[in-house]
């Protein structure tokens, strides 16, 4: 590792070669058997998201905005998760707990990103539920594709942007102590805590950025909802009603199994310091695992017509058999 010593303080700066990251604390001689269930979960990431962007690819039927917006957050979540089963794999399968310093700070800002990301393609998922509710007959020309491919760039550059100025701030940073971090991948509330300069900067800017992203979004998402709510009460009929809303199930609980674990990992890292370490790696897990696993699942049960895209596929390949 690069180091100088610092008269002043008497201490040593260095800029650290590797980052150690650790599994489950305590069932370390276990972590041969833990990688089971791990990898499954890979597994059902992988094909639940995969079948779904599969479906929505070939069937012409769900060419729609909605399935476009599904099909972005399945690609968001592959790619978060594509982005963390490196390390987690790396620990559990192989006892590998070492990573780079500019692989953890790749590991870091790509993760990160992309779970920016999610969370825009969920704001702009609820617009689309609000516009078909609100204006159904002109729901595909008010949401183009051009339209649809803009809001994805649009996410996508603003979740880079956020990210970018956080991890040139991180890696200027000179680190005194320990190179221990206390998960399986590398989270930029980890990571802050090992330089020994000041970070109030640092802080300053990721509270910026969650409460533009994160933050903005949520309210955003609950307005829509509002006024979701408020078009809702406006049909006369009640069958209409329990239609329209039945149509913001499966993005209402893909809200909830994304915000949750968020939220609840976010407050374990600021006031759960007491806490034991197991907690707070089930925690991190959950909030890694969660929702790639749930919402293929949700969107595959509760929403019709990707049901009966599936059903379609299956009996045609049972056919061909």
């Amino acid at each position: 590792m690069k180091s100088h010593h610092d008269i002043s303080n008497g201490s040593i700066e260095f800029t650290p070669v590797t980052f150690t990251l650790v599994g489950i604390p305590g069932l370390e001689a276990e972590h041969i058997w833990i990688s089971i269930p791990f990898c499954l979960l890979y597994i059902i990431i992988f094909i639940g998201n995969g079948i779904i962007l599969h479906i929505i690819r070939i069937d012409p039927a769900l060419h729609q905005p909605m399935y476009f917006f599904l099909a972005m957050l399945a690609s968001v979540e592959l790619s978060v998760s594509t982005s963390t089963m490196p390390t987690v794999l790396g620990i559990f399968l192989f006892g590998i707990h070492n990573i780079s310093f500019g692989g953890c700070l790749l590991q870091m800002f790509s993760m990160h990103s992309f779970t920016l990301m999610e969370s825009g393609v969920l704001l702009a998922m609820s617009v689309d539920r609000f516009v078909a509710i609100y204006s159904p007959l002109r729901y595909t020309t008010i949401l183009t594709i051009p339209r649809i491919v803009g809001m994805g760039a649009t996410i996508a550059l603003r979740s880079v942007m956020l990210m970018f100025p956080l991890l040139i701030l991180l890696k200027g940073l000179p680190f005194c102590g320990h190179n221990t971090l206390t998960h399986s991948y590398c989270l930029h509330s980890d990571l802050i805590k090992l330089p020994c300069a000041d970070t109030h900067l640092n802080s300053i800017l990721g509270l910026f950025v969650i409460t533009s992203t994160f933050g903005l979004d949520s309210l955003l998402i609950m307005v829509s909802y509002l006024l979701i709510l408020h078009t809702v009460l406006g049909i006369a009929s009640g069958v209409g009603q329990w239609r329209a809303l039945n149509t913001c199930m499966s993005h209402i609980c893909a809200v909830l199994v994304y915000y949750v674990p968020m939220i609840s990992l976010s407050l374990l890292h600021r006031f759960g310091q007491h806490l034991s370490p197991l907690l707070q790696t089930v925690m991190a897990n959950a909030y890694l695992f969660f929702p790639p696993v749930v919402n293929p699942i949700v969107y595959s049960i509760k929403t019709k017509e990707i049901r009966n895209s599936i059903v379609r596929i299956l009996s045609r390949k049972r056919g061909e058999v």
